[in-house]
């Protein structure tokens, strides 16, 4: 037996009873064995500790699994995510196209999860009935997790055959991010080498670097929607967003009979459900507001500190500011993100998809807020402005006061300030690159965190219940020897965190607008994101195999809302870019505090003339793109082809397509043209039915043509031949 093997185990289902009366506990374990033993599926239940039961499932019944997957596939074709009607027998579709293990996992985990109506077994964890059931998940593959870690660790650029695998283990949507974050950083290579070039040769600020990082924004984003199609044709899932699961949660208002189908479908009217989407509106105003308040503050007080007081301990305050920040922020951060997803529930989505990509379209502004504020402050507020700003920061005085020696060190200068030049440059590096190192640690340490405190909270949990009469957290059930070593391993993965993909396409995404919006400041921006990314790529890899429990396969076409983000921040780009290149076109050393040598006008005309730019060559590059072939393009004409082909042939015979058909065996004969004739005295012909029964086939038509050219071709043209 395999090191890791996983005695044929599909999903593991965790039912923890630590707040549950034993009677309660009984009543839903019972109902939970009855619902999954409904649907087809075998269990065998083990000791988890902590007051809890490991439920193992694996499919029992072949039959109803097989037919669950020719359903999928069925409705794939009527969707138009498959070209091909599957076969109609069941087992010529499954022996057609082998069954990859992230089909089986996902189909499984429908089967489990899905409503009732639907055939499903309705399993929810955390809700209704099933608030025992604590997680869903299946079990990580772990020679395969070694071999990967391994190989890729190795590789500089991952092939796409690597990609194929990561969607046959883990499914579409995971597979998408790491093609995203691969083309990501296979494209980066020339940035990271011109902005080397650029930081040598042509210094900070310069307009052809603008120009340059601009044209590759666009390209980047224009190629990788060409490329989302090419990958959807592949893995066969072009249009899957069609296939929309309606979300638990969805309240309709009426129910009314589809004109087209007949069927009874629940509407929620799109009108209220704008109006209620029209609250984004003071939501934005608020996040802005309250965030930009505590970032604006903590960078007044950081001026102040470092820039203004001299006096005992300034070494020691200027950390005061990152101190409130890296407290408040996520604090505020948390709470404008619960107060989003609220207003996410009472917009009523339909389908998980659409919540899924609102929610992110709204989480997207905190994030653009709290991660590029701090820079657009200095640019534009702290370099224009800075010397008739800082006069009235005494206000901050008082985070000083009880170390200054006297009023004097704190008093701020009416007139004269000098600003920091270094000081854009200095923060875009701490965000393309401390940030960076920060922000991998923080996603190396804290999983571990997480996890021994949710190990101390679920022991502290069973020792009360041990007090109300139950197991004890220290008593332990003896484990057959032969599954003692999978046991323990099972209970460290239902201990792990669920992997969210999204968390790490917004890292991506985030780290692209840096680079799209600021990297004219600091050239070497994108020298520091093809290493970051080169480590991101492996990192994330070994966070899904070893800190994570294994995702439930997902499928997906795209990289959902975070496509839009990347076009917004393209945009953006071209704007800030335009408007960074004229504040610091006198040699990169900016308006020195003052507005006196900016001329509004000049302004605005730059960052007009760059916006169209941009437009047109956006326009450009995606007529460009548009006459390109691809490899996905090639495989979706072939297959569409191949579908009129088949048809065709069913519907008029195997040769169908062998134009033109075959008369051969039509002989003409003394007897057949006698037969004719005597068919044609027993009925009145017409000169239309003389005219076509002159030449019984195509081969006595090409003799007669043949004939008549003889004798009608030109003289010369006879001798040549």
């Amino acid at each position: 037996m395999a090191v890791h093997s996983n005695f044929g185990v599909d999903y593991v289902i965790t039912y923890r009873f630590a707040d549950t009366d034993s009677v309660e506990a009984r009543d839903g374990f019972t109902s939970l064995m009855q619902a999954l033993a409904r649907v087809g599926l075998a269990t065998e239940v083990r000791n988890g500790d902590n007051c809890s039961l490991l439920v193992f499932v694996k499919v029992g019944s072949q039959k109803r699994f097989a037919s669950e997957v020719y359903r999928s596939r069925v409705k794939d074709w009527l969707h138009g995510v498959r070209p091909a009607e599957p076969a109609r027998e069941i087992q010529s579709t499954l022996e057609g196209q082998s069954l990859t293990e992230a089909e089986r996992f996902r189909i499984i985990h429908h089967l489990i999860t899905s409503p009732r109506e639907e055939g499903g077994a309705g399993i929810i964890p955390k809700e209704g009935q099933w608030k025992n059931v604590e997680s869903v998940f299946p079990l990580h593959d772990h020679n395969f997790n070694k071999e990967w870690i391994k190989k890729w660790s190795t590789m500089t650029f991952l092939k796409v055959e690597d990609l194929d695998q990561i969607r046959d283990r883990f499914g579409e949507k995971i597979a998408y991010y790491f093609a995203f974050t691969q083309s990501y950083f296979t494209f980066l290579i020339f940035p990271a080498a011109f902005g080397f070039a650029a930081w040598v040769i042509l210094g900070y600020f310069s307009p052809v670097y603008a120009v340059v990082n601009g044209l590759w924004c666009v390209t980047f984003v224009e190629y990788w929607k060409r490329q989302e199609i090419d990958l959807g044709v592949r893995w066969g899932v072009k249009g899957v967003a069609a296939i929309q699961e309606k979300r638990r949660d969805f309240k309709h208002e009426k129910e009314v009979r589809d004109p087209v189908t007949g069927e009874i479908v629940q509407i929620f009217p799109a009108t209220k459900r704008l109006g209620r989407q029209l609250l984004q509106v003071p939501f934005a105003i608020l996040a802005t507001l309250a965030l930009g308040t505590l970032i604006a503050t903590c960078f007044g007080i950081e001026i102040f500190l470092s820039e203004v007081y001299n006096g005992p301990g300034q070494s020691l305050l200027v950390f005061l500011p990152t101190g409130l920040l890296t407290t408040l922020v996520p604090t505020l951060t948390t709470l404008l993100t619960s107060i989003a997803t609220r207003l996410n529930d009472y917009e009523n989505w339909e389908t998980s998809e659409n919540y899924e990509s609102a929610l992110t379209q709204k989480i997207f502004v905190l994030n653009f807020i709290t991660s590029y504020l701090p820079i657009f402050l200095t640019a534009f507020v702290y370099v224009p402005f800075g010397g008739l700003v800082v006069p009235y920061l005494d206000v901050f005085n008082l985070t000083a006061r009880p170390f200054a020696e006297n009023e004097k060190q704190l008093q701020t200068p009416q007139t004269g300030f000098v600003i920091n030049p270094s000081r854009l440059r200095k923060q875009v590096f701490y965000f393309t690159v401390t940030a960076q190192v920060v922000n991998f640690a923080l996603e190396t340490i804290v999983p571990y965190v997480k996890r021994r405190s949710f190990s101390k909270y679920q022991e502290m949990k069973s020792d009360r219940a041990a007090k109300k009469g139950g197991a004890s957290s220290g008593e332990t059930i003896d484990d057959l020897p032969e599954e003692a070593e999978f046991l323990k391993r099972v209970r460290k993965e239902a201990e792990l965190d669920v992997y969210d993909v999204t968390t790490d396409l917004r890292e991506m995404v985030i780290q692209f607008g840096y680079l799209s919006l600021f990297s004219v400041v600091w050239p070497l921006t994108p020298v520091s994101f093809v290493i970051n990314n080169w480590v991101e790529l492996r990192s994330d890899a070994v966070k899904i195999c070893v800190e994570m429990q294994r995702p439930t396969p997902l499928r997906a076409d795209t990289i959902g809302p975070w496509l839009d983000s990347l076009g917004f921040l393209t945009w953006l780009g071209s704007i800030t870019t335009a408007a960074l290149v004229y504040l610091f076109s006198n040699d990169g050393l900016g308006p020195d505090g003052t507005p006196a040598s900016i001329q509004g006008w000049a302004l605005l005309l730059t960052v007009f003339f760059s916006e169209h730019v941009y437009l047109l060559v956006r326009w450009g590059v995606r007529l460009a793109l548009s006459k390109m072939d691809s490899p996905g393009m090639e495989k979706e004409r072939a297959e569409r082809f191949m579908v009129r082909k088949r048809y065709l042939q069913d519907a008029l015979g195997q040769d169908v397509m062998d134009v033109p058909p075959d008369h051969a065996e039509e002989k003409i004969t003394r007897a057949s043209l006698e037969e004719d004739a005597r068919q044609s005295s027993l009925r009145t012909t017409s000169p239309q039915d003389h005219f076509w029964s002159r030449q019984r086939s195509w081969e006595e038509s090409a003799k007669v043509g043949a004939n008549l050219i003889e004798k009608m071709a030109p003289k010369e043209s006879k001798k040549q031949q």
